[in-house]
């Protein structure tokens, strides 16, 4: 029997934004090319392109803000690389450790009409700080449950963007339709000129 996922509205969201700043922000490949990450002015667009990915308005990045999120990215990378390899104490420690480095506090929110929510800030509660801090509380949730399985790698050649599998069977194992449709194609290809 499979059951629909149990993020709730808030943690989804956040790790939206996490899947969206380590697969913007980081190198490394996608749709079986080489990928370079964002340097400069490129950097805080595809910063500002990651913070909005939820559906929110598109924030103002400095420079700095963008500098800061993208070494935040790339310690995100190891933990969504350790809990989809099955480690999560790894995944475990690297988050613990970006809670300490971000200085994660939670605290509750209003949002008018729908009632109070438990958000995570920085001590400062700067850009970048804020959305730091509320990422690791976002992985630190989905790994403190049982949903730290839902954290995934792409699995096709020459691809390492990340996702959240939302499925209702688990059964993600692609960041993307694309790469999902260039896996299938290939093994058509292999099915129909097998090599001797």
């Amino acid at each position: 029997m499979t059951s629909q996922v149990t993020f709730d509205s808030h943690v989804l969201s956040v790790l939206t934004t996490s899947v969206a700043l380590v697969n913007r922000l980081t190198g490394g490949y996608f749709g079986g090319a080489p990928l370079e990450a964002p340097q400069g002015a490129l950097q805080v667009e595809a910063t500002a392109e990651a913070l909005s990915a939820d559906g929110r308005p598109r924030p103002e990045v400095q420079p700095s803000d963008a500098e800061h999120l993208a070494a935040v990215a790339a310690r995100m990378r190891v933990v969504f690389e350790a809990a989809h390899a099955g480690e999560v104490d790894r995944a475990a420690t690297e988050v613990n450790a970006l809670l300490l480095d971000t200085h994660a506090r939670p605290q509750l929110d209003g949002s008018g009409d729908k009632g109070w929510s438990l958000h995570f800030h920085a001590a400062d509660d700067t850009l970048a700080h804020g959305w730091a801090a509320g990422c690791a509380a976002g992985l630190a949730l989905a790994l403190g449950s049982d949903l730290a399985g839902r954290l995934g790698v792409c699995a096709a050649p020459q691809c390492d963007r990340v996702f959240v599998d939302t499925s209702r069977n688990t059964k993600r194992r692609f960041c993307s339709p694309q790469c999902q449709s260039r896996v299938k194609a290939a093994a058509h290809r292999a099915r129909q000129h097998p090599t001797t």
